[in-house]
């Protein structure tokens, strides 16, 4: 058996991808089905593109509720704080701050969670060891 990737509905594509590109994905390929009405874009992290997240746009119109879009992905990341305070310069909200060191929770335009995780793991640091959480993760 091989994990081949997670699948998450979108709404609007084009903000999505330029959420995953603020974490450091790239888009690796696409695929559109005029017929299903759907278009499909795979995104994974350079040095790893084996591990691919699906991005799947219905082009019907349609609201995404209790887990019909998905529960979270996690990415292990370099530097927490560094990734956390790009997401925050871009306007991205940090739904659980990395006040451990170690563990941060964002949010797509979509509303799936993300889970950063550090590799290894640093000491606890100002701002986010005392941010509160916002929203929910």
């Amino acid at each position: 058996m091989k994990y081949l990737h997670a699948m998450v509905r979108v709404t609007d594509p084009d903000a999505t991808i330029r959420f995953f590109e603020l974490l450091g994905l790239k888009e690796t390929r696409r695929m559109t089905s005029e017929k299903g009405r759907f278009t499909l874009i795979y995104l994974a992290a350079p040095s790893d593109e084996q591990a691919e997240v699906e991005l799947t746009h219905n082009w019907d119109p349609e609201d995404y509720t209790g887990g019909r879009n998905f529960g979270h992905l996690a990415y292990r990341v370099d530097n927490i704080y560094e990734t956390c305070q790009r997401l925050m310069d871009a306007g991205v909200t940090i739904n659980r701050p990395p006040r451990d060191g170690f563990m941060a929770f964002v949010r797509t335009p979509d509303g799936i969670s993300i889970e950063l995780l550090q590799d290894g793991r640093l000491d606890p640091a100002e701002p986010w060891s005392s941010m509160a959480n916002t929203g929910s993760w």
